[in-house]
């Protein structure tokens, strides 16, 4: 016990020196005693790089949050002041301007004390009061990744703050970033919860906005309360060669600095082993141990200008042997988010892989600091105001994320659009319009991705494709450096949903999306409607009831549609299933014409023996606990068989009706209704020789052949179909659904696993109602 003690305690102080390690730039309120020490820490980080001596306005944020935050503690026990001013130095540490850094160290005072946004407007101005505003309307949002129309709407109304000023995202990462470092204090529930908020949201926006400063540290403690013994682990083995590893590296850099300064180029060089996250993240993805990973080692080379960025590169691949297919030239071809460096993957001298990135100075500034690196201070030399440097250029994804959602009603499709956008572990290619402009395209993209990236007009117009002059099949994957011509045709009818199978572009997916939804709407909308009507009239319901605008916006909160348009175009299309949404509005119904009396006394009249009770129709007996003398029968929605988990439901004048415990309707049950359920199991004696109706889906591949094929097998085995309903969705999947007789349950699952062996069978499920 002392020994496993000792261990862990260990483990956690190699974890504190590692988290310092990160960045040891930033200070955090351990290092410091007081509130007023750690204000003058801030001062000092904004006087070493803003151009104006006049600070007075910072003087005053700090002041009024001092003063409105008074008696006010963390978690911790430390004064609630702590947190504002260490965003606030975060802030300075990425040499934002003042305004920033007063909204940072306001960013609480209206959450969290009686001052107002008009107060805050009164004396700071309406810059630091947008802000301000801007960050307490985000930290108001609940993040639930179970919850997908929710998290949809909440990302949302974030990524419209991001456009108003993309300043209040920044103040958000700080105030993250302190929360995060800070995270020990909270409850392990807590700290789950906000670090999967944490990796699934702010680091990926992070490194949206180049800031990896910022975006590495976000991996490494969502990772530490994620999953704390791989982490551990993994700082464990990293420390266990530590010193080993760091002679390895210092020999590296001074060998480098060596080479470089015979050429006569200028440089600074330093080695490192890469962040905690990254290292996790490869040993995962590519099933590698520690010891397997190439770039564990990273020496970075800053110099002066592009010229000698691949002067460099020359002194090094003539120093060491660079390993094939591992050099990325990212200055030439920019990622997404305007990080540049040379990447290089090298044998060191015993054998051991490691990577150099080459940079200029100010490559390095922006891998850094990212759009924060462009910021230009509101006072310019001539008194004159001056918007952010490079600030459109850096934006071009949130303005196209804004656009996806003017063009989205399904949130669903939005939050999966959006997940493979920030998704920013994959790699890409690059490609070459016949004037010679750039394209970045995903991994694995096609012709029909690249046209979608010159104009949505030509990607709907696309006939053909030439590749490096050769004409090509639209479908053919592009590799780095080829030159791609789109040929169009004005009689095109559009693209095709085969598309959808082969893009890889969040971009082309969404367009060709937008134009099925434009092109096709009215008929999907048709089909949606008389889809929902037949399923209505099959469970024996007048549609027409259950159509108020308030059960239909129930529908469309649920399933995240902004009009019932959208919502009979995506039955239409096969995006949801007409049970679904017949069955909410059912519920909606039921709550509000739920009547006053509840069955009491009939609960109080039963007797407290168990009554063996025949079923009508004589198809079997129920064991019901606590009832005497009432009429049982199965319910129609689930059609329970003997065998299966089964409950009972105390009806209003028409006895107790059985259901299966999985039922939708059972599992839906409003907890007002929950006191009518009771017990109910089989007799044994009496489970076998009926005949039970049961309906199963089976969902398949459409092919020629294929009823054929499944009615085959009820043939062989004398069991009669008492109904089956057939539909094709436009992307060819089948849905058939079957209702017929069994005798057990037994006799069911043998049934379906001979139908799972028929060719192009996906699925096979029991209806739940």
């Amino acid at each position: 016990m002392e020994t496993d003690a000792r261990d862990a305690k260990g483990k956690e102080e190699i974890l504190e020196e590692e988290i310092a390690a990160v960045d040891a730039n930033v200070k955090t309120m351990e290092d410091f005693t007081s509130p007023e020490q750690l204000y003058e820490e801030l001062i000092t980080s904004v006087k070493k790089y803003h151009p104006s001596a006049d600070l007075s306005l910072i003087e005053k944020a700090y002041r009024m949050a001092d003063g409105a935050h008074k008696g006010q503690v963390r978690k911790s026990g430390e004064p609630y002041i702590i947190h504002p001013l260490c965003v606030a130095i975060i802030l300075a540490d990425l040499e934002l301007d003042k305004e920033s850094i007063a909204a940072g160290l306001l960013h609480d005072v209206v959450e969290d004390t009686i001052m107002t946004k008009e107060e805050l407007a009164g004396e700071f101005g309406g810059e630091v009061a947008l802000l301000v505003d801007g960050v307490t309307k985000l930290g108001q949002l609940n993040y639930s990744a179970d919850k997908i129309e929710e998290q949809a709407e909440n990302l949302r109304k974030m990524f419209l703050a991001m456009a108003r000023d993309i300043r209040v995202i920044l103040v958000k990462l700080a105030d993250r970033l302190h929360n995060m470092r800070t995270l020990k204090y909270m409850s392990p529930e807590k700290q789950k919860e906000k670090a999967r908020e944490t990796m699934d949201i702010y680091a990926p926006i992070a490194q949206r906005l180049g800031i990896s400063k910022i975006k590495v540290e976000l991996d490494d403690l969502s990772l530490k309360y994620l999953q704390p013994e791989a982490y551990y682990d993994l700082v464990h083995q990293i420390n266990q060669k530590k010193d080993e590893r760091q002679r390895f590296v210092n020999q590296i850099v001074v060998d480098v600095k060596k080479h470089i300064d015979e050429a006569g180029i200028e440089a600074q060089v330093s080695g490192r082993i890469k962040h905690f996250f990254s290292i996790y993240k490869k040993m995962v993805n590519q099933e590698k141990t520690l010891d397997q990973i190439y770039d564990l080692f990273a020496v970075r080379i800053i110099v002066e200008t592009v010229k000698d960025c691949y002067a460099a590169l020359g002194v090094i691949h003539e120093m060491y042997t660079p390993i094939p297919g591992r050099f990325k030239d990212y200055i030439a071809m920019p990622k997404p988010n305007m990080y540049q460096s040379l990447h290089t993957t090298l044998i060191g001298p015993n054998g051991q892989p490691f990577e150099i990135q080459i940079r200029t100075f100010e490559m390095h500034r922006t891998a850094e600091y990212g759009i924060a690196a462009h910021w230009k201070y509101k006072e310019a030399s001539d008194g004159k105001k001056s918007g952010p440097e490079r600030e459109e250029e850096k934006l071009n994804w949130l303005r196209q994320i804004l656009e996806w959602q003017q063009d989205m009603s399904d949130n669903r499709e939005f939050m999966s659009l959006l997940k493979s956008d920030l998704d920013l572990f994959t790699d890409n290619v690059y490609c070459f319009s016949p004037a010679g402009d750039v394209k970045t395209l995903p991994t694995g993209s096609c012709t029909i991705d690249f046209a979608y990236t010159v104009h949505t007009a030509v990607g709907n117009r696309m006939v053909g494709a030439r590749v490096n002059g050769k004409l090509v099949p639209i479908e053919t994957e592009l590799h780095n450096g080829d030159r791609v011509e789109i040929i169009t045709s004005q009689n095109s009818k559009g693209p095709s949903r085969d598309w959808l199978k082969v893009v890889k572009s969040t971009q082309a997916k969404n367009r060709i999306n937008q134009w099925f939804r434009q092109e096709l709407k009215e008929d999907n909308i048709l089909k949606g409607k008389e889809m929902l009507n037949s399923y209505a009239k099959l469970k024996g319901k007048v549609l027409g009831i259950y159509l108020k605008p308030h059960y239909m916006e129930a529908v469309m909160r649920k399933y995240g549609f902004r009009d019932w348009d959208s919502v009979l175009a995506a039955i239409g299309h096969g995006g949801l299933k007409e049970g679904q949404v017949l069955n909410k509005l059912l519920e909606v119904w039921e709550k509000e014409h739920k009547k006053e009396i509840t069955d009491k006394e009939v609960l109080d009249a039963a007797s407290e023996a168990k009554a063996e009770l025949p079923v009508a129709g004589s198809r079997g007996g129920i064991t019901v606990h606590g009832i005497n003398d009432v009429a049982v029968r199965f319910s129609k929605c689930c059609s329970p068989i003997p065998g299966d988990e089964i409950v009972g439901f105390v009806t209003r004048g028409r006895g107790i009706t059985i259901h299966r415990t999985d039922c939708v309707n059972i599992m839906n049950l409003p907890s007002t209704e929950r006191e009518r359920l009771i017990e109910a199991e089989w007799q044994p004696e009496q489970a076998g020789g009926q005949l039970y109706t049961v309906e199963i889906n089976v969902y398949a591949n459409n092919r020629t052949g294929l009823l054929v094929d499944i009615s085959k097998i009820f043939t062989e085995r004398k069991i009669d179909l008492s109904a089956m309903n057939v539909r094709t969705s436009k992307q060819g999947t089948a849905t058939i659904d079957m209702t017929f007789d069994v005798n057990s349950k037994e006799e069911l699952h043998a049934l379906v696993e001979k139908i799972r062996q028929v060719e192009s069978v996906i699925d096979i499920e029991r209806s739940k109602g």
